[in-house]
């Protein structure tokens, strides 16, 4: 069922975009008829690329008569002009997304592999690449499969995560072909991406370390990757991004001016300092809510009495930034460990918020989150587990309307 056989269309609307859409041969691949329509139907031209496996599964002339145009299928079809193919349409495409994306395909992918036209295509292309993953669950759980992946995202390719549901081989679990109307928006947003140009975005990401002695500090344990997820997403949209960030493992985005902090003081210093020149702040950093009033200038010693440390409160940066709100909008985070709604809903008017996003302490550390988006009239979004880069797309994309 999951042998590599790949259609590949192209689309090109009255903006002059051109979208290659690649279809392997997982069941999945009727699918994409779906996506053709509906992307043809908003204005683009499409043609299309299968694989001999695809064809198995989906016959070529349904994706020509919904592409208006021929599909190839063979690298070696003879033709009446001397173009070559494979970089003729690797040079037209702005886009390359392969839906479904198979275990094969991204096998290969990764590993160099060009035996066919799409992955000919794909070994030549320059445009962004978009892989829509969809295969059996223990396909999808193999660890080569995400070394794969991990792989190709270093080398700038993107994924578009599988949804969890019943599957064609009469299990659940995750790797169904997300929804083609999600799809489809994923497609239209890269070419909105500078929806955002002209915006400046302030981002806290992080969390802080309050020192007790040179060597102890007080602090938790964020992770920092929502809002380097969040600082992102928003840069490929188009806004001019400001992170200041405390302690964390996350590397370093190109083109975004990134400071680095330690304390709640140095954060709350460092916000004010440009809170008043942005539009947009997303105060995604877990500040500690107290710090030392005393710090040791020595190692503190063992000894047999109880340590009694005195604590001070830290300023309440997104509490400060609420008084003083005037054009920005104002975005919170809210981790808790019970009554997550009833809390994140009292933080909301307490600190003049247009949003906060609610999570569970559970997911600090973690590569995933689930949120609940929390406007300022309490209406109430929650969004399922994911990868933190998926939900920032999800928040970003629900909160700009995009």
């Amino acid at each position: 069922m999951y042998n590599e056989t790949l259609s590949v269309f192209v689309i090109q609307g009255d903006n002059m975009k051109n979208i290659l859409i690649g279809v392997t041969g997982g069941i999945s691949a009727y699918k994409s008829a779906n996506i053709i329509s509906k992307l043809k139907k908003k204005g683009y031209n499409i043609k299309v690329i299968m694989t001999k496996n695809a064809t198995e599964i989906i016959t070529p002339l349904t994706l020509e008569t919904l592409a208006r145009d021929r599909v190839v299928i063979d690298m070696w079809e003879k033709k009446s002009n001397y173009d070559v193919e494979h970089i003729s349409l690797a040079e037209w495409a702005d886009l390359i997304l392969v839906a479904p994306a198979t275990y094969n395909i991204i096998g290969k992918i990764a590993n160099g592999i060009a035996d066919d036209m799409l992955s000919t295509v794909i070994s030549a292309a320059k445009a962004p690449i978009y892989f829509a993953i969809a295969m059996n669950v223990n396909m999808y759980e193999n660890p080569i499969l995400h070394e794969n992946i991990s792989k190709l995202k270093n080398y700038g390719y993107n994924f578009i995560d599988s949804d969890e549901g019943f599957l064609a081989c009469n299990t659940t679990g995750k790797g169904r072909l997300r929804n083609e109307d999600e799809i489809i928006k994923i497609v239209e947003t890269h070419f909105n991406y500078k929806i955002l140009s002209g915006k400046k975005i302030l981002i806290t990401a992080g969390r802080t370390e309050e020192k007790i002695d040179p060597i102890r500090y007080l602090s938790n344990k964020s992770s920092g990757k929502m809002g380097y997820s969040i600082a992102k997403y928003a840069k490929e949209l188009g806004a001019e991004v400001i992170l200041i960030a405390g302690p964390n493992s996350q590397e370093d985005i190109k083109g975004i001016t990134t400071i680095k902090v330690n304390t709640a003081l140095q954060m709350y210093e460092k916000v004010f300092e440009y809170y008043s020149n942005v539009d947009t702040v997303f105060a995604v950093a877990a500040v500690a809510d107290y710090r030392a009033k005393d710090i040791s200038k020595n190692k503190i010693k063992k000894n047999d009495e109880n340590l009694v440390i005195e604590l001070v409160r830290n300023p309440d940066i997104l509490f400060e930034m609420g008084k003083q709100k005037e054009n920005q909008l104002l975005i919170g985070f809210c981790a808790e460990s019970e009554n997550l709604i009833e809390n994140a809903y009292k933080k909301l008017e307490k600190k003049n918020l247009d949003y906060i996003i609610a999570n569970h302490t559970t997911y600090f550390s973690s590569n995933k989150n689930k949120v609940v988006l929390i406007d300022k009239n309490k209406n109430n979004i929650e969004f399922d587990e994911a990868n933190k880069e998926e939900i920032a797309k999800k928040l970003l994309n629900k909160i700009f309307n995009i």
